[in-house]
């Protein structure tokens, strides 16, 4: 066997260094920027399947998964609830509708819903 045939992915030598970003042929994927004056967040409140309590949800928005973790962390706080994020929706607890939509109008964001 070769040493290239293995993909090295920790490390226990203390440099802190995560290898399997140096690993050749690998490229990270570009993400498109998010300007929040031309992006629009679609929000609606479910119940269903959630045992009669209100889930806010955001869907169809911009691939740019790192942005938009930072934004519902951001939410999350705001409105001191819990949430999720999976893969092309993202969930605050609770009906926060108004209180959501204006914070997103204040950083620029068009909300419809």
């Amino acid at each position: 066997m070769n040493k290239d045939d293995y993909e090295l992915v920790y490390v226990s030598d203390g440099s802190g260094k995560n290898q399997l970003d140096k690993v050749k042929g690998k490229k990270k994927e570009k993400l498109p920027e998010i300007d929040p004056a031309t992006t629009v967040l679609k929000m609606r409140i479910e119940k269903k399947g959630r045992g009669g309590k209100s889930v806010t949800v955001f869907y169809e928005y911009p691939n740019n998964p790192p942005y938009f973790k930072r934004l519902m962390k951001e939410l999350k706080n705001y409105c001191a609830t819990g949430g999720s994020y999976k893969d092309e929706t993202f969930e605050i607890q609770g009906d926060h509708r108004e209180k959501l939509r204006s914070y997103l109008e204040k950083k620029g964001f068009q909300v419809k819903g």
